[in-house]
């Protein structure tokens, strides 16, 4: 550090700025969220080289670059492979969630990747890798991630 700095204290300025945004989805993710919005549905692409099955979707596959044009259908249950838990208010929780909100990574039978999203309808200390967990849909979707509410214990 410069001596110019020296003695300097630096300004912080805790700023509570939202900038909201749009973006065009692109058609991978437009099928996607499409199907979630209208038949509560969710489906994901398929490599045609290897066979992988990738949720979120991915327009061509990491390993084999091959564009993925084979869409899927996939299970709305699956495993718990990770989790974690909120305890404190994040500007990624929506505000109609709950404290403490547990975020799970949810590897949803018929997919070979997970998904990050919310469990909910369960104890955060009764939450366990390898649990198996279901989507709930919204009862309004939009055509966003959020068409999936939440995803709860199988029982």
């Amino acid at each position: 550090m410069s001596d110019i700095f020296k003695g300097i204290e630096p300004l912080i300025y805790e700023s509570k700025i939202n900038v909201p945004y749009s973006w065009w989805a692109g058609d991978t993710a437009s099928k996607f969220f499409i199907n979630l919005r209208d038949e509560k549905k969710i489906i994901a692409p398929r490599c045609g080289s290897c066979g992988k099955v990738f949720l979120p979707p991915r327009k061509v596959c990491p390993a084999c670059f091959t564009e993925n044009t084979e869409w899927v259908s996939v299970s709305d249950e699956g495993t718990l492979v990770s989790y974690s838990v909120a305890r404190r208010k994040l500007a990624s929780i929506p505000a109609d969630k709950k404290l403490p909100v547990v975020w799970g990574l949810v590897k949803l039978d018929g997919a070979d990747t997970a998904i990050l999203h919310f469990l909910d309808d369960v104890d955060p200390g009764d939450v366990k890798i390898g649990m198996r967990v279901k989507a709930v849909f919204a009862e309004q979707r939009t055509g966003g991630i959020r068409d999936i509410s939440h995803f709860k214990p199988v029982r």
